[in-house]
């Protein structure tokens, strides 16, 4: 199996209390990514497979770029050079038809490609650089948030059906359903942060199981909320420290997998109790845990965005690809 990891920087983390935690061996594959002489991988934010088992990388450099590799790390092509909807790279998903979708949080878009790399959808909208007259806003509650307006969002995933969940994170702190065709049907959460149950504060990574259940990386309350697919709450998972991103396995039987990270502005004492990937069943029996925080090769500083591999849903060579921002580099983990 292959599970893809990127790593980013932020704030702190705490000790999972999940216990006697069996630790998942591993090895690190060094230099997986080959880039072209003059190509650089800057901020590693987000990644995916395709069912050919190509990887994009989705990254924070001089400019925002989506890059494709092939199943060996050789480079396949730059997606989407200079489009409009590229500014602060958050999140880079692939569907089962292969089309890539990523979630900017600078331009507050969510954008699919096709498999050729040509633009089929978008929701959200870039603010304006220039707005004209601008008027005051009225004292008071902050409004709710639109329907189709996001505030830097974080994540998209889909349901058997194509309907879409995006968790509109930092900002508006809600995960919103949308039909296949981009219209409002649903959503959870306010704008404001909060640790009451069906709230979040930062809501950062999502996904969907085959059965239409919603799960939610609540990384501003340390914990994994879950929800049926008409985003009624049904379990909430907290004994896995804080919950950065997830990602679940496809197959008979799913596999979910969740972070633990370790941001670069915490101190050394910190890294004994984070930096680890945790194998869970979908009821939140935590099955094993690997990683360990560390800026050398085999260890994860901060896992940003995790992808499972399609290509690779039936094997058990315990296969992952892995990057640390750090150091602008994308290793391989087995």
């Amino acid at each position: 199996m292959q599970v893809g990891l990127y790593d980013t920087t932020a704030f702190a983390q705490v000790k999972a209390t999940a216990q006697n935690v069996p630790e998942i061996p591993y090895d690190s594959v060094p230099n997986f990514i080959k880039l072209p002489p003059g190509l650089y991988l800057g901020e590693a934010i987000g990644v995916a497979t395709n069912s050919k088992g190509h990887v994009f990388v989705y990254t924070r450099s001089a400019n925002t770029r989506l890059f494709e590799f092939d199943q060996n790390g050789t480079f396949v092509r730059e997606i989407g050079e200079g489009a409009y909807n590229f500014e602060f790279a958050h999140s880079v998903r692939v569907d089962k038809d292969d089309n890539i979708w990523v979630v900017d949080e600078g331009t507050n878009t969510i954008v699919r490609y096709n498999p050729e790399g040509h633009i089929t959808m978008v929701i959200g909208r870039r603010p304006p650089a220039v707005q004209g007259q601008l008027i005051a806003p009225p004292q008071g509650p902050t409004p709710p948030a639109a329907k189709y307006t996001f505030g830097r969002p974080t994540d998209v995933a889909w349901d058997p059906q194509g309907n879409i969940f995006i968790s509109d994170g930092y900002v508006n702190h809600r995960v919103v359903k949308f039909d296949m065709n981009g219209r409002f049907l649903n959503q959870v959460g306010s704008e404001r942060p909060s640790n009451e149950q069906s709230q979040f504060n930062t809501p950062h990574g999502i996904a969907v199981d085959a059965n239409g259940n919603v799960y939610v990386a609540d990384r501003g309350n340390n914990r994994m909320q879950v929800f049926d697919n008409n985003l009624v709450l049904r379990n909430i998972y907290d004994n896995i420290g804080v919950s950065w991103t997830v990602c679940i396995s496809p197959g008979p039987h799913q596999y979910l997998f969740t972070s633990n990270s370790n941001p670069n502005g915490n101190t050394p004492g910190s890294w004994d109790i984070t930096g680890e990937i945790y194998k869970m069943e979908l009821d939140g029996t935590i099955l094993g845990k690997f990683g360990h925080a560390g800026k050398q090769l085999g260890g994860f500083q901060v896992v940003h965005m995790m992808a499972r591999a399609e290509a690779d849903a039936e094997a058990d060579d315990g296969r992952a690809g892995a990057a640390d921002d750090d150091g602008g580099e994308i290793g391989g983990q087995s």
